[in-house]
Order: structure tokens, then C-alpha cells, then sequence
């Protein structure tokens, strides 16, 4: 079984045209599936774990040590 992947915006007259490989024989049987992702409840999601990070100590004394990690690095610059 082989598996590819295409994210693809929905057009205005809803249809979508898939490409498929060369190396896919003609006649082949596939399966499509349609995976549909509500992008703005998964980006409400990631803003709500965001909040939830910055009161969490572990998160925050982490955050602090790769910043302490990353000076020296900062201040070389380009």
C-alpha cells in the first residue's frame, strides 16, 4: 500500500482535482478520503494551550532555561 498526501483549498464550485503520480498504473483501483479540519477551532485550541503553558511553572522554568541556552548565541548575531 503506498499512501499520498495533498492539502487542497475547497473551490468555489467544490470540485477537486487530484493528481496522481506516473508511476500509478492507469485502471488502478484507489480510495480517496476526505479528512475536513475546522482550522478555527484547532487554532482556539492551540491559543488555549497557550494560555494554559504560561501558567504552568515546569513550562515556564523550561522556557527559561533554552532562552538561557540560546543567549550567547543571540548575541553573536548574523
Amino acid at each position: 500500500m503506498e499512501a499520498l498526501r495533498q492539502i487542497l483549498k475547497i473551490p468555489r464550485d467544490h470540485e477537486l482535482k487530484i493528481k496522481i503520480p506516473q508511476n500509478i498504473l492507469e485502471n488502478e483501483t484507489v480510495e480517496v478520503i476526505l479528512i475536513i479540519e475546522n482550522r478555527q477551532e484547532k487554532f482556539r485550541h492551540k491559543i488555549n494551550e497557550m494560555k494554559k503553558a504560561v501558567k504552568d511553572e515546569r513550562f515556564m522554568d523550561d522556557l527559561k532555561n533554552v532562552s538561557k541556552d540560546f543567549e550567547a548565541v543571540d548575541s553573536e548575531g548574523w
